[in-house]
């Protein structure tokens, strides 16, 4: 998959999968390379700056595998974020279906 394409809608995966549940950044490299393939490196840069712009909030929880883990909260302002780019994707997705429906036709 383009590299430019799937950092792009990174920001998305990582809002939509701590909407329910707080996670750990390699939790998140786990679960979304389960579904496209992705270098761990790039998780981590992007959690800090969706929490320096205030969509996360982070906090230590001990492990039992090892040092204390830092996971991220979604806020409210990230949720607001994340309700957005949920709808702009749809929207996205339809457009970039209906033109290869059209194309296949």
């Amino acid at each position: 998959m383009n590299i430019q394409f799937k950092k792009g809608v990174l920001e998305l995966c990582v809002l939509v999968l701590t909407a329910k549940k707080d996670r750990y950044g390699y939790e998140l490299v786990e679960k979304i390379s389960q579904k496209f393939e992705i270098a761990e490196g790039t998780i981590y840069p992007l959690l800090r700056r969706l929490a320096a712009e205030g969509l996360f909030s982070t906090y230590l929880f001990e492990s039992d595998e090892g040092p204390p883990r830092k996971y991220y909260k979604i806020t409210d302002e990230g949720k607001k974020v994340m309700n957005e780019m949920v709808a702009e994707w749809s929207k996205f997705v339809k457009g970039v279906q209906e033109m290869i429906e059209e194309g296949s036709e």
